[in-house]
């Protein structure tokens, strides 16, 4: 569909009540199963929620406003879902960088190997006593005193 097409099919459906809408829905629900050569791309689980929660609505008779209401109200926690689950990614993300930055400079242990085919014995470097070490800065944001 052309952008002016569509630009169009929404102008004509905001001049309409939100009664008339849901009709038109049903509309188009009967031409695409009749017509459609493909079959249309299912939503994301969580709108694809709202759509049942919106039929069972329509379904059960409820007036337009009261449709509109809770879908406004559905609309709203979709979002917020979704910017949890999008926050969630990037925190996914930056730790699995962190991780694999750690473990690429991580130093290899040194390899102990036993003597070989000439008898001699291979050398190993003394481990690192714990009292040399310096402890590990704080995390960024700890502001403990």
């Amino acid at each position: 569909m052309n952008d002016i097409l569509r630009e169009r099919l929404i102008r004509k459906l905001d001049t309409l009540p939100e009664e008339k809408i849901y009709q038109i829905l049903d509309y188009i629900d009967f031409l695409e199963s009749k017509y459609a050569p493909k079959v249309s791309t299912a939503p994301n689980p969580l709108k694809r929620f709202a759509e049942g929660v919106e039929d069972t609505l329509r379904a059960g008779r409820m007036s337009a406003g009261v449709i509109g209401g809770t879908m406004s109200v559905m609309n709203k926690a979709v979002g917020v879902v979704t910017d949890v689950a999008n926050a969630g990614k990037s925190v996914a993300t930056e730790i699995a960088g962190v991780v694999s930055s750690v473990a690429s400079s991580k130093p290899a242990p040194p390899s102990q190997t036993g003597t070989g085919s000439s008898g001699a014995a291979a050398t190993t470097t003394p481990p690192v006593s714990p009292s040399a070490q310096s402890p590990p800065p704080p995390p960024p944001g700890d502001q403990r005193k």
